[in-house]
């Protein structure tokens, strides 16, 4: 498949919004359960307008793939049946109790509005901070299943994407958490730090197995199968036309294959090890940057990782053009 950059600016941005709002309401259970101090509620709720930005703008990257901007609205009416509905429906809900969590915090909405046991008092923010967490998932899963959903593109029809999805979302959520509580010097940098490289860790292991369950794909459709030809020995002399096409264009990337190689390469060097070392790094040097350095080279590989996966998608309608002479 051909990977358009508004798409994969949308799912990594949305990803890494999502798991930073998590890692914010994560932090204030942590804090809640250990009985440590008390965060100031100006943390929580700037995490939280970081995260709502990083949503915003890849709703806004989203436009830039649209034939039809002014009629983008008119894709949630299939919500039966469309995960792309779902998803278009669950983000402006995630983003408004997103907003009103860090509100919430801003304001100080602390009164309590039910106790649960002898030392917890449920206020506005942990039950804004409920509400978006289902919402968070659910955006994830609704993301994902876009192209989980599609039977014939074999690559992404696997439960890996949906969990690959979540998990690179939450390790660049958790890791940017890390990045910014280390820049500020909040106590809670430990514990966002550790859930990053755990999350890593875990998604580099579900990202190797879904990468190695693709490499063993035989492909349901062949040249036998397209032509209806039962013949061992198919080759394609030309594919009809004197030049590219809409088909040619937008259901290949156009890259030779040293290239797509040096990408998954890159990706899974810049994703996994080097964040994991920096943050290591910032625990036995005590660093305030290492951390903001670990964020924005595991987004960076990222950008890499989404473009792969585009690309790595191998389009039936392919096998008609093969050649181009």
């Amino acid at each position: 498949m051909h990977p358009a950059f508004s798409v994969i600016f949308l799912t990594t941005l949305l990803g890494a919004g999502q798991g930073l709002f998590l890692a914010m309401f994560t932090g204030q259970l942590y804090a809640l359960a250990r009985f440590l101090p008390a965060q100031e509620d100006q943390f929580y709720a700037i995490g939280s307008l970081v995260a709502l930005l990083l949503l915003v703008i890849g709703l806004g990257a989203s436009f830039f793939h649209l034939g039809r901007p002014e009629r983008a609205w008119r894709s949630a009416a299939m919500w039966r049946t469309s995960w792309l509905s779902r998803e278009v429906i669950i983000l402006p809900i995630l983003m408004a109790l997103v907003f009103a969590y860090s509100v919430a915090h801003l304001m100080h909405w602390t009164q309590p509005w039910f106790r649960i046991g002898e030392a917890l008092n449920v206020d506005a923010t942990l039950i804004l901070g409920l509400l978006g967490t289902i919402a968070s998932f659910a955006l994830f899963v609704s993301t994902a299943m876009i192209y989980a959903s599609v039977k014939f593109l074999e690559e992404w029809h696997s439960t890996f994407t949906v969990i690959n999805f979540t998990l690179l979302g939450l390790a660049s959520g958790f890791m940017l958490a890390a990045a910014y509580s280390a820049y500020i010097g909040n106590p809670l940098v430990s514990f966002f730090g550790t859930w990053a490289v755990v999350l890593t860790l875990v998604s580099l292991l579900s990202r190797g197995a879904h990468l190695r369950r693709n490499a063993r794909l035989k492909h349901k459709s062949t040249v036998q199968t397209a032509i209806g030809v039962r013949h061992t020995a198919v080759v394609q002399k030309a594919q009809g036309a004197m030049g590219g096409s809409f088909n040619t264009r937008e259901f290949f990337h156009g890259r030779s294959p040293e290239t797509v190689r040096l990408v998954r390469n890159s990706f899974l060097v810049l994703v996994f090890p080097i964040p994991i070392l920096l943050i290591s790094g910032a625990y036995l040097i005590e660093s305030t940057t290492l951390p903001v350095l670990a964020f924005v080279i595991q987004y960076i590989g990222l950008i890499a990782e989404r473009w792969y996966f585009f690309a790595e998608a191998k389009h039936p309608q392919n096998l008609y053009y093969q050649s181009i002479s």
